[in-house]
């Protein structure tokens, strides 16, 4: 029976027990999928990470699992594992091999050495439209969105819907209409300038820091005119749910098109464990 050793972060949050839980284990040599997949659901958080040795010339090569499936690309996992393995590592930058591809995540430090924020460079994502729109907001509980509604795909799929603020506490999501979307989150912003709030549903439930959508967010934000292509926007997401996040997200482009796409926060590491099996 071997012992693999596990960190549980809360990411996009300076504070415990707030932003979105994640567990990373630190040496995955040894686990196969099947095992991986069972821990996965074992600890039950929304997505758990696996590190292994790189392949492709990265820092390490990183597996993403949620309690159901395996997943090639996933925000809070990403910002996470570069945190836990900054720290010891130190360095400046720590690529992830994911299933799309390196993701770059530049980190900053305090005077003592402490990382105090991370920025990925996330996979520029394709845009699609949606087919039947009002499907969508009768899934959410909204009547109309203030700006087309579209699909985004970097890896993982977000529909983008723009709502008034007033609106985003009183919503209910239908699940079973959410999961005839397929792997898919619907994710739900209102605000103006730099400040917005966001909710992401899934066939599930609801998210409470969804760094693959905050990336999608700027740029429907940016290629509708509401920010300016370069403009760093804050997201706040988990209000509803009792863990407040803070998602930082920008995108760079013209005239429609997207050239880059960077998404940052904070981590904070709040418990260690080690599984037997």
């Amino acid at each position: 029976m071997a012992a693999y050793r596990y960190v549980i972060a809360d990411v996009f949050t300076d504070t415990p027990l707030t932003g979105n839980q994640l567990a990373v284990f630190t040496d995955g040599r040894g686990l196969d999928d099947a095992t991986m997949q069972a821990l996965a659901l074992e600890i039950g958080f929304s997505e758990t990470t696996f590190v292994l040795p790189p392949e492709q010339g990265g820092t390490a090569r990183m597996r993403i699992f949620n309690p159901r499936h395996e997943m090639p690309f996933a925000g809070h996992p990403t910002l996470g594992t570069a945190f836990v393995l900054g720290a010891p590592l130190q360095l400046g930058v720590i690529a992830l091999e994911t299933g799309v591809g390196i993701v770059p995540v530049t980190l900053e430090r305090d005077e003592s050495g402490r990382i105090v924020f991370g920025r990925m460079t996330q996979p520029v994502p394709r845009v699609e439209p949606v087919e039947a729109p009002e499907v969508v907001l009768a899934a959410v509980g909204a009547e109309r969105s203030l700006l087309p509604i579209e699909l985004y795909d970097n890896g993982a799929r977000h529909i983008v819907v723009t709502l008034e603020a007033a609106e985003l506490g009183g919503l209910r999501p239908d699940g079973e209409t959410i999961a005839t979307f397929g792997i898919t989150g619907v994710n739900c912003v209102a605000g103006a300038g730099s400040s917005w709030r966001s909710r992401m549903f899934w066939e599930h439930g609801e998210d409470p820091a969804t760094g693959s959508a905050a990336g999608p967010i700027a740029c429907h934000l940016a290629r509708h005119g509401l920010v300016g292509w370069g403009e760093e926007i804050v997201i706040t997401q988990g209000v509803e749910m009792g863990r407040p996040s803070a998602l930082h997200a920008r995108a760079e482009g013209g005239e429609g098109l997207i050239d880059a796409v960077e998404v940052g926060g904070n981590a904070v590491v709040v418990a260690r464990g080690e599984f037997r099996v």
